[in-house]
């Protein structure tokens, strides 16, 4: 699958705001510090698509991006930093569970976890929540090219335990800094959403 085409549509807060082409949507959240506007640059092959900042927690809105003109990625606001204030928090956590109750055109939701650590107690929170909602997700960790190759398995050993995933479901270790893997984010993050032949 090829990502051929990636533009800015719009950007939002509140469900009159989004987009209304019905095409269906793959979200992409996870920590402030995660990279997710790193993998949304690399997935698109668009260096600055996605903005990134050195100051984690600037992404405050939805950020809707067209991708092939055949599906939405959807850029959700960074969770779990530490030095905003608890108003600020509840805000952003408003944002994404707005979006989540009430886009028609949600599919698949992309949970990013750094690599190199145990999933935190707001990594494991998100995916409960994506659960009680039976929503699908697929998990990513980040800054695979920071990790020892010894320790590949016994981390995704950890973040499997600490998430609670079953054997069936997915957990990709990819580096924006090398793009390893990156391929089969794209594959697997499209999957059933954008026609192979992309």
């Amino acid at each position: 699958m090829r990502i051929k085409q990636a533009e800015f549509v719009t950007s939002a807060v509140k469900k009159h705001q989004y987009p209304e082409l019905g095409l269906p949507e793959v979200a992409f959240v996870g920590r402030s510090n995660v990279g997710k506007s790193s993998i949304i640059n690399a997935i698109t092959n668009r260096r600055k698509l996605a903005k990134v900042s050195n100051t984690p927690g600037r992404t405050r809105l939805v950020n809707f991006f067209n991708i092939n003109g055949g599906a939405m990625l959807v850029d959700l606001p960074g969770y779990g930093y530490a030095k905003i204030s608890k108003t600020e928090q509840a805000a952003w956590g408003k944002i994404i569970e707005d979006y989540i109750l009430q886009s028609p055109f949600l599919k698949r939701f992309v949970l990013l976890v750094d690599a190199r650590h145990k999933p935190t107690a707001d990594d494991v929170a998100m995916l409960d929540y994506f659960r009680y909602y039976q929503k699908d997700v697929l998990v990513v960790g980040t800054k695979l090219d920071k990790l020892k190759r010894n320790d590949i398995r016994k981390n995704e050993k950890i973040i499997r335990e600490t998430l609670g995933l079953a054997p069936e479901e997915k957990v990709i270790f990819y580096s924006a800094m090398t793009r390893e893997n990156l391929q089969q984010v794209i594959d697997t993050v499209f999957a059933g959403i954008l026609p192979e032949d992309e």
